[in-house]
């Protein structure tokens, strides 16, 4: 299934694209896309619908973020081994983490607004995972898989100055406003396919800067939730993000940032293309 938010910020309702890519809303039946509509099996349950008894939405309406905001936002830094090579740093032993705010996360056609202060803004198109079972010391990372409610395109983009060059804590470039764009779709694992065979791709003004596959992750998607349930709790409807093949704007020979003006266009296979304006924050 294709689950997507449809409608302003703040009133989207959720919906399940069906056979002909009509959205068909399912608010009437799970209220919305949040923690409890995973822990209670709501993906299962809509799995069981009859999807052309459901009203459609219009399809001019904005499309947010597929899920509610997640309690918590995960991440995984240097997952490429052709991506640590690019930005000078060493292949890591184990997965390198760090949290985005919760409050970063957007629709897939929303403004990116520039953060103020910042000069060294960056893109990373990124595989997310969101959690549809409690992970809490996994056995193993084939257990893990178990866990996964669903799939989304993501871009973590990020101010370098900030994160690299204000005291060593990444989460400082990593947490500004508007940084996370999700969507347009959360896939569930049966329509996605296998996480390790997803091509993404993100152009800036129509340029192609990065191509990568899930298939050069150094740490795959079992083994990052494994590895994670044993440092903390993954409660249904947080979001892990799993980091970013080479081609960002810091690993150039010449660096090249984002500026207010530019669009960026990224798409992760399966799981639908995002397209979304850099503005300058308000």
């Amino acid at each position: 299934m294709r689950l997507l938010r449809i409608g302003p910020v703040g009133l989207e309702k959720p919906a399940v694209l069906d056979g002909d890519g009509n959205p068909r809303d399912v608010s009437s039946i799970v209220g919305d896309f949040n923690s409890e509509f995973f822990a209670s099996g709501g993906v299962q349950l809509l799995a069981s619908l009859d999807l052309g008894a459901l009203p459609v939405l219009s399809k001019d309406l904005r499309v947010g973020a597929p899920i509610v905001r997640p309690g918590n936002l995960v991440a995984v830094g240097l997952n490429y081994a052709d991506h640590a090579s690019e930005t000078n740093m060493a292949i890591p032993s184990e997965p390198i983490l760090f949290n985005k705010a919760p409050n970063t996360v957007i629709g897939p056609f929303d403004d990116i607004c520039f953060p103020r202060g910042g000069t060294k803004v960056d893109w990373e198109v990124e595989l997310g995972i969101v959690i549809g079972t409690k992970c809490r010391y996994l056995e193993s990372s084939q257990a893990a898989l178990s866990c996964i409610a669903g799939f989304v395109a993501i871009n973590d983009v990020s101010e370098r100055a900030f994160q690299v060059e204000r005291g060593g804590q990444w989460v400082k470039g990593k947490a500004f406003e508007t940084s996370c764009p999700t969507g347009p779709w959360l896939v569930t694992p049966d329509d996605a396919g296998i996480p390790e065979h997803f091509d993404l791709w993100l152009d800036v003004n129509g340029v192609r800067r990065q191509t990568g596959s899930t298939s050069k992750m150094i740490f795959d998607v079992g083994t990052l939730l494994h590895y994670i349930s044993q440092l903390m709790v993954l409660d249904p409807g947080d979001l892990v993000i799993t980091g970013t093949p080479p081609g960002v704007g810091m690993g150039m020979a010449n660096p090249e940032w984002l500026k207010v003006g530019d669009v960026v266009t990224l798409g992760v296979t399966a799981l639908g293309e995002q397209r979304t304006l850099v503005v300058a924050a308000p």
